[in-house]
């Protein structure tokens, strides 16, 4: 008698909590989901696919909260990041005419170079996809291979695209700022302020976003540092326009 053994070709599928199935429907087929199977009664089950992977949905516990995003999460590894996010974000502009970049549904933003983003469903539900070359550990605090100010923006970096909290991103950054600022190089003064200009863009505190963009436009930086800069400064500029831009060029249809 052959013995069984077991075979690395396993197939994992998570089961999320779904508390407005309605809605689950709606956000996920707008994203360009198939759904392949629906049940509301006398339980319910929802299954939808794209590409490559599939996420299944059963019904929520009584004392699940949507809005306390702790429900449940999925994490999809893929070869690239970028890509994934486009098609999402298209696919939203498509069908709400904006891409849902605050409250639940959303998407985070995704910067250039980035290795991952975050679906937040209806029910409360993270589907984060990350890159497969993403490095295994964070340095929270800032690479021990940096200091002073340097630190700061790679810390600031990790709280926003890893952590999704653009707003401890933005107050560790702006007392690194005053901290570090007068011994800093020119060029990582220059991508702090940008970093400041695109958090608080993001969080929609203007308060202090001409300030900082005086201060920016006044340095002296070689054109080299400004390109580095600039890319910044895009992200915190096509952030205004994000929720409202159109559906248009050679994708849209």
């Amino acid at each position: 008698m052959t013995e069984a053994t077991t075979r690395a070709n396993e197939t994992t599928v998570p089961v999320m909590p779904c508390a407005a199935v309605d809605e689950t429907l709606e956000f996920y087929q707008a994203l360009g989901f198939e759904v392949i199977h629906q049940q509301k009664k006398p339980y319910v089950y929802l299954a939808f696919a794209w590409s490559g992977f599939e996420l299944h949905f059963g019904g929520a516990p009584a004392h699940l909260d949507p809005s306390q995003e702790d429900g449940g999460g999925c994490l999809v590894i893929v070869d690239a990041v970028a890509p994934y996010h486009a098609a999402f974000t298209h696919a939203m502009r498509k069908a709400y005419g904006k891409v849902l970049a605050k409250g639940r549904p959303r998407i985070t933003r995704f910067r250039p170079g980035a290795s991952r983003f975050t679906l937040v469903d209806p029910s409360g539900n993270s589907i984060i996809f990350i890159q497969r070359d993403e490095p295994a550990e964070l340095e929270y605090g800032g690479s021990k291979q940096l200091e002073g100010l340097a630190k700061a923006l790679d810390n600031a970096r990790i709280f926003s695209e890893f952590k999704t909290d653009d707003r401890t991103a933005l107050k560790a950054l702006t007392v690194a700022l005053r901290k570090y600022g007068h011994s800093a190089p020119a060029v990582d003064q220059a991508r702090a302020l940008a970093t400041m200009i695109e958090l608080a863009t993001a969080l929609d505190e203007h308060d202090r976003i001409d300030q900082w963009r005086r201060q920016l436009a006044e340095m002296d930086l070689t054109e080299t540092e400004k390109q580095l800069v600039e890319g910044t400064l895009e992200n915190g500029a096509e952030l205004r326009l994000w929720q409202t831009y159109p559906a248009t060029g050679p994708e849209a249809g």
